[in-house]
């Protein structure tokens, strides 16, 4: 049967290919669209005759055309096959049509196209369009391909033909334009290909485009010498994984301040849906239940109303925050701001202000609400025995039990925040008095801040400490034994750790007694996805293995400590061991809270082990990338293979979201930086804050995850966005910690005081403006850290 002609017009479907579908549906949109046809089944055998006829009616308007490939399954959901297929521009006589036609329609069948395909050849159509006479041309995706951020569109220009965008011979135009249309980013030549009005149309059209099709679209658009926007292909983007906002929590108000600081040290990184609904959840839970022990709202509300989850990321709400503030004596808007992002923060509105005797009241309430939680931390361990681990084979009564220890966990985390509220009180009491007394004495506040930090060091019996000093013994147990070292060093880390731990001598014993205290430790610890120390040896032996080095290394380059000199004041001696027993305190119900964690994600493992094994999952890991409200449904008895597939997007999506990076504070909904802000560089100097005492200078390395970490050397400066308990074995290697954000109370800086090690926090920027290798002085006194010449 001889190749067939069908108008643009009358195609209603994609029977004859993707780009012809595409095509015609723009055109039924309103959109400009060059005319033309479609060649059916263009490979058949037979005359060309008919075809040709309808070439030269197109042809004798004197306008050129162009042959392009309209294959089935070309420009689909699931594959683009973008360049796979031939294409001929220009075609003026009837001779070269036919042999444009004849090229096009042959390379459905070339090996570069089979091997994209992965299967035999497919149907073959072709779309015959009348050339645009182009000024100039490019692409427009209403998404951003590369981070998968679908509220940016992209635009790709070149003057002339955009071929040359295609096959690399012009270097593009390339604007990033946010949701409201304003450029982002804008790379352009000297002479911009595009005026700020044809940006504007172009955008308006693409956004009209996806809205009609419901889903992000990948375009092609030329713009001819009279200044017509032509349209010439559409089709969806395929690279995309799940929305990066699809599991966002409601946001509790258009103008409500959130902040990542505080909760990031936490919760770094991006997270699974299951662990914003178990974790992120419980702490919304004890966060509102503070708010009403101290009568900033009247009862417990819809969850996230004090924790946002947003791209996957964990935010606190600080608006809902200022509530507290408020409406207790001695506390004040900037003063909470301060706790919580180290700085004020002026888009925060504070609250009708309160009589001063319900703020007396509420400041009692609060108060005792917080230093009484004594009973309730030692209760923590009998509570947390009462939930075991599941091991039914019945969906549904694993599930049951998850659900009544997601309960518990709320319960355990309101105490850990009971417990860091009485650290925090104990803290900021000595600040304030130290700041004080250090205005008075004509100093600056930041010296009476250092103080505050070098007298809450000192502290004995904290649970990072301990674990820590039990884990280095370990280290120094193989250390002493030359064939066990040798065997440990050699091997990679998991075989190491898996190898010492099955291990009969001292170094095994010493291993299965660290693990069996503090096994369920470990980096993200909160996540119900990322395993804790005792189900990940990779990560352990890494970190034992650099430690290992460490102390086989008989130079040590240690810090320059500030003499450390006891305070004449009794009160502030008495202070400052009231602020070592919080920080003592916080710690052990962290890492309370961490087991309740560790027993919830084997719990939430074997789950997803059990759906597997049914066949309602596709592997077990996949139960991490439903919400709790969607798991009943998951072990129920509904058809949801649509859920499932959205829970396989979502773990596509989640590296999209990790990369990620947000301004230390947000109005509204928060919205991923583009290009990071050099925000907190004076050029030779990083300004942080002050929060561990001393100064060293040496050489840094970056790393912004813990696997990043693996590289270090002893004696490097460690600059990390943030540090939880699973970086704290590398603090015996480092000679400083400089972070992103943080506080004088939060982790790495209780850590690093233990270990005299100087400490700067809350730089902001520091992993941004500073690379591995580069030379500084970190002062942990005054909060700064100042680059260095490089040595000759």
């Amino acid at each position: 049967m001889a190749p067939t002609t069908i108008e643009l017009d009358d195609i209603t479907d994609d029977r004859f290919g993707g780009k012809a579908a595409g095509l015609a549906e723009l055109r039924r949109i309103g959109l400009s669209v060059p005319g033309g046809f479609v060649i059916a089944d263009a490979s058949a055998q037979g005359s060309l005759d008919r075809v040709t006829e309808r070439f030269s009616q197109m042809a004798a308007a004197g306008t050129a055309v162009a042959v392009r490939s309209s294959a089935v399954g070309e420009d689909g959901e699931d594959q683009s096959f973008a360049g796979q297929y031939d294409t001929v521009l220009g075609v003026e006589s009837v001779d070269d049509f036919a042999a444009a036609v004849r090229k096009c329609a042959a390379s459905v069948h070339s090996r570069r196209a089979s091997s994209y395909r992965g299967q035999p050849g497919a149907t073959m159509h072709l779309v015959v369009q009348q050339m645009v006479d182009a000024r100039s041309a490019g692409v427009v995706f209403t998404a951003d391909p590369t981070t998968g951020r679908r509220d940016l569109l992209v635009i790709d220009a070149v003057t002339g033909l955009g071929e040359a965008l295609v096959d690399g011979t012009a270097s593009p135009d390339h604007l990033i334009l946010d949701s409201g249309g304003n450029p982002v980013v804008s790379e352009t030549g000297a002479s911009p290909v595009l005026s700020p009005d044809e940006i504007a149309e172009i955008r308006s059209d693409a956004v009209r485009a996806a809205q009609h099709w419901g889903r992000p679209m990948d375009l092609e658009w030329a713009i001819d010498r009279s200044g017509k926007l032509w349209w010439l292909q559409a089709r969806p983007i395929t690279t995309l994984p799940a929305d990066l906002n699809e599991m966002d929590s409601p946001l509790a108000g258009a103008d409500h301040v959130y902040t990542r600081c505080n909760i990031g040290e936490m919760m770094p990184g991006a997270f699974c849906p299951l662990t914003a609904s178990v974790s992120g959840y419980a702490i919304d839970y004890a966060m509102q239940t503070i708010q009403v022990v101290a009568r900033a709202q009247e009862s417990y509300e819809t969850p996230w109303l004090q924790v946002g989850y947003f791209y996957g990321h964990m935010f606190l709400n600080l608006t809902e925050g200022t509530a507290l503030s408020s409406g207790i004596l001695g506390n004040s808007l900037e003063q909470f701001s301060t706790s919580i992002c180290g700085r004020v923060i002026g888009e925060l509105k504070p609250k009708p202000p309160q009589p001063f005797t319900r703020k007396l009241g509420n400041t009692i309430r609060l108060s005792t609400h917080a230093l009484s939680a004594g009973p309730a931390i030692r209760r923590l361990d009998e509570q947390i025995a009462t939930f075991r681990i599941p091991t039914s084979d019945d969906p549904r009564v694993v599930m049951r039990q998850m659900e009544s220890g997601v309960d518990l966990y709320c319960d355990i985390t309101l105490t850990h925040v009971r417990s860091s509220s009485r650290a925090a009180v104990a803290a900021n009491v000595l600040e304030s008095v130290l700041m004080k007394q250090a205005i008075k004495d004509g100093r600056g506040e930041d010296d009476g801040r250092a103080e505050a930090s070098r007298l809450m060091a000192g502290a004995t019996d904290v649970e990072s400490a301990l674990m820590l000093s039990e884990l280095d013994a370990v280290v120094h147990t193989v250390a002493a034994d030359d064939a066990a070292t040798e065997k440990f060093l050699s091997a990679a880390p998991e075989d190491a750790v898996t190898e010492l731990r099955a291990d009969g001598g001292p170094g095994g014993s010493a291993l299965r007694q660290f693990l069996g205290r503090h096994g369920h430790r470990g980096y993200r610890e909160l996540c119900m996805r990322d395993p804790s120390w005792a189900e990940d040896p990779g990560g352990l032996g890494a970190m034992m293995q650099v430690m290992l080095r460490s102390a086989l290394d008989p130079v040590h380059n240690g810090p320059t400590a500030a003499e450390a000199m006891a305070p004449r004041s009794s009160t502030v001696r008495l202070l400052a061991r009231w602020a070592q027993s919080g920080a003592r305190g916080r710690e052990q119900t962290k890492s309370k809270m961490a087991l309740m964690a560790h027993r919830l994600k084997l719990g939430y493992r074997h789950l997803g082990e059990v759906l597997a094994g049914s066949g309602r999952l596709p592997d077990a890991d996949l139960v991490f990338f439903f919400d709790r409200a969607e798991l009943h449904r998951v072990v129920g008895t509904d058809d949801v293979a649509g859920l499932v597939h959205s829970a396989v997007k979502r773990r596509e999506a989640l590296a999209f979201q990790d990369s990620l990076e947000f301004d230390d504070v947000s109005v509204g909904r928060p919205s991923p930086l583009v290009t990071p802000p050099q925000r907190g560089d004076t050029g030779d100097q990083i300004v942080g804050r002050p929060a561990g005492r001393g100064t060293v200078e040496g050489v840094v390395r970056v790393a912004k995850s813990i696997v990043d970490a693996r590289e270090l050397r002893r004696g490097e400066i460690l600059v990390a966005p943030v540090t939880d308990v699973g970086w704290t074995p590398y603090f015996t290697v480092i000679a400083a910690l400089v972070t992103d954000i943080g506080s004088s109370v939060s982790h790495g800086a209780v850590v690093a005081r233990e270990y005299g090690l100087p400490c700067v926090v809350n730089t902001l920027v520091a992993t941004q403006v500073l690379e591995t290798g580069d030379r500084v002085r970190v002062d942990g006194d005054r909060g700064l850290v100042s680059r260095l010449a490089q040595p000759e």
